[in-house]
């Protein structure tokens, strides 16, 4: 058995996968690693260059079906420990692999971790979040970020600079970077192959969370997420507001999920307004607009028909009654203790 499976997939991303790959193995640490890359229907030579320049990968190959169907592919080839999902456009800037599962084996009511990202300029990326709610996304629509005290629940990302410098929980965090435990996994089920790609992460830690297991943030690891901050793109846009859509019909009560697809609307409708001036600000208002159209049903969702129409993934439901009964049994035996004390 492996101590650490990494999983990256290249959906033609060749072109960042030499540097990317170059720095898992040079960060790996003493641990026996097995680093898989998914050949997810690519057209630029992708298996190739694993092949010919890193020889201790091995391939998966895929039809391209998504985010969470190519991940499961490779999740259903790896025997290891620990799994990781990362992104083809990141390199490993701090840390050891080693020291991460060194961190996940101290820590073991931990399912899922995520570590410190930042762009390729030096800035921070949040990836620390709150469980999308009707709340939090009003305060997203109102751009209640930019507020200096803000409250933390008025928006999903946590914009606290110090909190990403020390280790925290958190509901979820974002998918370029997800450290899973194999119990976590199995107890929880695979990822949610309806969605195509975005809102898939959040789905995950609830569902790991939901199984009893805690989502955390490891400050001990830093990559380097190139392509986040990557333009203006509609069709992703628009392919994020649907998967927003997606996550609450599965997650949220009718009542709450109209306030959410409400507040969710607002923001686009108030971007597609008021996005800026120049350029950019005119390709920031067409692409609101576009996801307004999707939304309301009157224009093409990117990818639509190459989703899954339903999941596939399988929770083990005893491991789930397992996890939620010993963590049940040890906050009795917690409760019982500070009685006596």
């Amino acid at each position: 058995m492996h101590d650490l499976a990494i999983i990256i997939v290249s959906t033609n991303e060749a072109h960042w996968l030499r540097p990317c790959l170059s720095t898992v193995f040079e960060h790996a640490g003493d641990i026996a690693l097995d680093v898989v890359v998914v050949d997810n229907e690519s057209h630029d030579g992708t298996a190739d260059l694993v092949a010919a320049e890193f020889p201790a990968a091995r391939v998966v190959r895929s039809a391209n079906h998504g985010f969470c169907h190519a991940n499961n592919r490779a999740i259903m080839t790896c025997d290891a420990r620990y799994v990781i999902l990362l992104n083809p456009d990141t390199e490993i800037a701090e840390g050891t692999f080693a020291e991460l599962v060194r961190l996940m084996d101290a820590r073991p009511t931990v399912g899922l971790a995520g570590v410190r990202q930042v762009t390729g300029e030096g800035d921070l990326v949040h990836t620390i979040r709150l469980f999308p709610n009707a709340l939090n996304a009003l305060g997203d629509a109102l751009s209640a970020e930019r507020l200096p005290r803000r409250p933390r629940w008025l928006g999903e990302r946590v914009m606290d600079a110090d909190a990403y410098e020390r280790e925290s929980d958190c509901d979820w965090t974002t998918g370029a970077f997800m450290l899973a435990r194999r119990e976590a996994i199995e107890s929880a089920g695979l990822l949610d192959e309806r969605f195509f790609m975005y809102s898939d992460e959040a789905d995950f830690c609830r569902r790991i969370k939901t199984a009893g297991w805690e989502v955390r943030h490891l400050p001990w690891m830093t990559i380097v997420h190139h392509a986040f901050k990557d333009g203006v793109k509609p069709a992703v846009d628009v392919l994020s507001a649907h998967s927003r859509a997606k996550y609450a019909r599965k997650h949220f009560s009718p009542a709450h999920r109209t306030a959410f697809g409400a507040a969710v609307m607002l923001r686009h409708v108030l971007r597609s307004l008021y996005a800026g001036r120049g350029e950019t600000g005119r390709l920031k208002r067409d692409a609101n607009r576009r996801v307004i159209a999707a939304l309301l049903g009157r224009g093409p969702v990117p990818y639509a028909d190459r989703t899954s129409p339903v999941s596939v993934m399988t929770a083990d439901p005893a491991l789930r009654d397992a996890r939620l009964a010993g963590r049940d049994a040890a906050a009795s035996d917690s409760d019982r203790r500070a009685l006596v004390a």
